[in-house]
């Protein structure tokens, strides 16, 4: 399975937030090898304005689902400004966290918030419709 991810930042510095992504990611061993950097296509659906650049993962079928989410929620929780993470998968399917609501989490909520990542992104959205968006901001 293919997912792009996208970062929107609020101080407009895409660009700069995608560089510390995806050298974050490719720190990461379960994700080394995963991560890549290319042109969008096209901005996701929903996307306010065009990205720059995405960050694309490679994740086989029950793949590292977990090491994504955790690693895109303790990348929040360690960025100045408001960010916002969107995960895009091939089924049009989008997760979306956001670094306001990640940062004030305790060890247990970053660890609740990154299995619901996780859960998202294994989930195959055919009996709810094509498209869905699921938002993933918070523990609560």
């Amino acid at each position: 399975m293919r997912v792009t991810l996208a970062v929107e930042a609020e101080s407009g510095d895409h660009t700069g937030a995608m560089d510390e992504l995806h050298d974050w990611l490719r720190q990461d061993p379960e994700l080394r090898g995963r991560v890549r950097r290319e042109p969008p296509a096209s901005a996701p659906a929903g996307a306010m304005g065009a990205w720059s650049e995405l960050v694309t993962l490679l994740l086989a079928p029950g793949g590292p689902t977990a090491a994504v989410g955790a690693a895109v929620v303790v990348w929040l929780q360690n960025r100045r400004g408001n960010l916002t993470v969107t995960i895009n998968q091939p089924d049009g399917t989008q997760v979306v966290v956001s670094s306001e609501k990640v940062r004030g989490l305790t060890a247990e909520g970053t660890s609740e918030l990154a299995q619901r990542v996780a859960r998202a992104l294994e989930h195959r959205p055919a009996s709810e419709g094509e498209g869905e968006t699921r938002r993933s901001e918070g523990a609560g």
